[in-house]
């Protein structure tokens, strides 16, 4: 079942060319039950849309391919939809809008599979994974059982969950099941970016279908695809600082975007301290900053995964010198 010494630059959406010792598809679970009941120590794989892979990888490497989606639930106005790991996220968003189910319409787009959207709690344009999500199965590795993970259970945070942190590497999400409108929906169209898109399309009275449109237009005028300029989408979380320090710095910085988190705290995006910083369209070798987005690093062609690590580093001490804020990494790093 197991190839030897793959190449992952398939795998991953940055481009990476890191090696494999060991490397397997799964297509079912189980495939999957069989594997983890011989190897404990797996790297599991996914749409590989947010990791960056500094190294080539020793332990067994897994890549979840499972296939399905169903009706499980229907109440009122509501549906349960439950989606194996290993479809991609935004053919499942656009499988839903073609059921006019609601919910995950703002999300489109967004690289990556259904089983990795609960670990890192997706989000764009004010929805979050939590806001739709019921509940997930995932494969215990140490024990080899199935067990179901609910909202409270998921330590769901801006771009956190517990498998990003206190169960991380310990499970392997297999489904995840969405609780979604089936009419009446809720029409999430707060965000300037998505108002506006929504004039240039000529729409007042916006259905999801045309919320999903507007997004999609969005991201492909603001981020590059995958599949011609290796990217993560967005690497860097949007931080949130003390009010005290934005008004700081909204002294010095008059124009500085900002979004009121609470009567404390105030987010401000990412993209644009890097921006600031002067990395918008910088490329150093074949690792970059997107020229229409500064929040995303790119691989042209053959950066290596330590480029663009020590690309990342470099930018988070200049926003750190310029405005005394710590940038996070939101991708993952191996």
């Amino acid at each position: 079942m197991f190839r030897k010494n793959v190449s992952l630059r398939a795998f991953n959406t940055f481009g990476i060319d890191a090696k494999a010792k060991k490397f397997a598809e799964v297509n079912s679970l189980d495939q999957l039950l069989d594997i983890v009941s011989k190897h404990k120590n797996l790297f599991v794989l996914s749409g590989g849309s947010n990791i960056l892979l500094t190294q080539d990888i020793d332990n067994p490497v897994i890549h979840l391919n499972t296939k399905g989606i169903e009706l499980v639930d229907k109440k009122e106005d509501k549906v349960w939809v439950k989606c194996q790991a290993g479809e991609n996220w935004h053919e499942f968003v656009l499988w839903c809008l073609s059921h006019d189910f609601g919910g995950l319409e703002n999300l489109s787009l967004i690289p990556g599979n259904v089983g990795t959207s609960p670990m890192q709690n997706i989000g764009a344009y004010g929805v979050e994974i939590k806001d739709c999500f019921d509940s997930l199965e995932a494969l215990e590795i140490s024990s080899g059982k199935i067990k179901t993970f609910r909202s409270e259970d998921c330590a769901f945070g801006y771009r956190e969950s517990v498998f990003k942190n206190r169960l991380k590497g310990e499970f392997i999400i297999v489904s995840v099941t969405f609780q979604l409108s089936a009419k009446n929906h809720t029409i999430n169209d707060g965000y300037g970016a998505i108002k506006d898109q929504l004039k240039l399309q000529g729409v007042n009275d916006p259905t999801i279908q045309d919320i999903s449109e507007a997004v999609i237009a969005i991201r492909r005028s603001k981020l590059p695809d995958p599949k011609e300029i290796g990217n993560s989408g967005s690497f860097f979380k949007n931080p949130v600082i003390p009010k005290s320090h934005f008004l700081k710095l909204q002294t010095q910085f008059p124009e500085i975007p900002h979004y009121i988190v609470s009567k404390e705290e105030i987010k401000i995006p990412a993209g644009w301290l890097v921006e600031k910083c002067g990395y918008k369209g910088m490329r150093f070798g074949d690792a970059g900053v997107h020229k229409n987005q500064a929040l995303v690093l790119v691989n042209y062609k053959n950066a290596t995964g330590e480029q663009l690590l020590s690309l990342a580093k470099n930018i988070q001490q200049s926003v750190k010198k310029k405005f005394e804020i710590n940038l996070e990494m939101e991708v993952n790093i191996l």
